[in-house]
């Protein structure tokens, strides 16, 4: 079985860890009969069937394994308190009476922690103070440096920061998407790397929290107007897993939605200047 696991959101780190988001691959097997050994020439003969049909199988790891981690997140170091399930007692009892309502006992060993763990990544994403996410700076028109691109229509300068990953927590299936934000704006001069680092950590303030996608982009365009003016256009690309997981969207598929404000919203040639320089195929 090979499956995708997303990488545990760091609150903090995460501002400078654009891997945030990605899949790791997870590869398990288990076999009986004659592939209950794992040692068994019938397992090397599968696997080569396997490659031949262009499945390029790694070593997999054993089900059986005393040793296996099978989350990565549970794997990860925890970003929380050892007191977690002392300090939310009722959230940890929700838990385990959601898992007891799908007709799974929670006292059963593979799911005694299940709670707190599911307690420990969803409150990843409370609610927390934009001036901590932003390191304490103001709000502030700053020059040099280098943008990620720069457009020109008609002598007007569109300057453009690409692929700012996001991860965020649908607050209608409390489910995580995750994605890229493209952020455009008009701009004379260059603003620093300082600046481009303000982005990215407005980008994750606004994700961090339970979100729609729509109010996500609105929010996002509006932060970033009060930083480099009124004329802002934010685009963001998002893989949603409660889509995926109904049916409704094919894996790997993504959403996208878009947010105006100034200039853009009122000159579309503009806004197609700016469409164009994002690359077609940004997020997988």
């Amino acid at each position: 079985m090979q499956c995708l696991h997303l990488r545990f959101p760091n609150p903090e780190p995460v501002i400078q860890d654009c891997r945030h988001g990605t899949n790791i691959k997870l590869i398990v097997s288990s076999g009986s009969g004659v592939f209950n050994n794992k040692k068994a020439g019938v397992w090397e003969d599968f696997l080569s069937l396997l490659r031949f049909r262009g499945i390029n199988i790694e070593k997999p790891c054993n089900e059986d394994a005393a040793d296996q981690c099978w989350c990565p997140s549970k794997c990860a170091q925890s970003f929380f308190t050892s007191d977690t399930a002392l300090e939310y007692p009722k959230m940890i009892a929700a838990v385990a009476s959601i898992i007891r309502s799908l007709g799974e006992n929670p006292s059963r060993k593979e799911l005694l922690e299940t709670p707190k763990h599911f307690l420990k990544w969803l409150m990843t994403f409370r609610s927390s103070n934009l001036d901590l996410n932003l390191n304490g700076h103001v709000y502030v028109r700053m020059e040099c440096g280098q943008p990620n691109g720069i457009a020109f229509h008609h002598e007007t300068k569109i300057q453009s920061e690409l692929n700012l990953p996001v991860w965020s927590q649908c607050e209608h299936h409390l489910l995580p998407f995750y994605g890229v934000v493209h952020l455009g704006y008009i701009s004379d001069k260059k603003v620093s790397s300082k600046v481009v680092s303000l982005l990215q950590s407005m980008v994750h303030y606004h994700g961090f929290k339970l979100q729609v996608q729509e109010r996500l982009t609105r929010q996002i365009a509006e932060t970033v107007s009060s930083l480099l003016g009124s004329d802002v256009i934010v685009v963001v690309e998002a893989n949603h897993t409660c889509m995926i997981s109904r049916g409704i969207e094919k894996f790997g598929s993504s959403t996208a939605t878009i947010a105006l404000l100034g200039r853009f919203s009122t000159e579309p040639a503009l806004r197609s200047k700016f469409l164009e320089t994002i690359p077609k195929m940004t997020i997988s």
